[in-house]
């Protein structure tokens, strides 16, 4: 089975590129974010680019588009205030998929009780965070990472910071949930 590991997150608002657990750690298991629709997955990253397992996720989930995206201070133009950006609580209307191909960062998602769980994500991992849920994205201290990013047709980047409950894709997601 596949090992992921996520957590409760703190209240405090220090530094995001902490880890912000609870004390005591209040871990999040696999089945609890699938619970709330987020898929994991470990892959292999050294072989992406010609990763069978990789190819057949796409062909079954039907991503047709991707690209590469190096998050690090001097890779990454504006980056402060795209990690500022990454880190304002939003959704969108497709699936988000990300694979993480070196370096590390976060994902934070709300449960359904609206706590953020912040799930750390390394090398290999893949994640998808249904349409609908709101989340948000930073690096760890580390300042690095290289992300695949993945896409069902053409690649729409708009995020619908909260609130968007009135959202018909948060109202789908929030019954799914029920």
């Amino acid at each position: 089975m596949p090992r992921i590991e996520a957590w409760l997150m703190d209240d405090c608002t220090d530094d995001q590129r902490l880890p912000h657990k609870l004390q005591p750690n209040q871990p999040v298991t696999l089945e609890g974010l699938q619970e709330i629709g987020v898929f994991y997955l470990k892959l292999n990253a050294d072989i992406y680019e010609n990763d069978p397992e990789l190819q057949k996720i796409c062909e079954d989930r039907g991503y047709t588009y991707m690209d590469i995206i190096t998050i690090h201070p001097d890779k990454l133009p504006n980056y402060e205030d795209k990690l500022k950006m990454f880190y304002e609580e939003h959704l969108h209307v497709d699936d988000e998929i990300r694979y993480i191909l070196e370096g590390r960062a976060y994902f934070d998602v709300r449960d359904k009780n609206d706590r953020w769980i912040r799930i750390a994500m390394t090398k290999g991992d893949l994640i998808t965070l249904p349409a609908g849920i709101y989340h948000r994205f930073t690096l760890d201290e580390t300042n690095y990472t290289k992300v695949m990013r993945l896409f069902a047709g053409e690649p729409v980047w708009k995020a619908y910071n909260r609130p968007a409950d009135d959202f018909e894709v948060r109202q789908k997601y929030l019954n799914q949930l029920r």
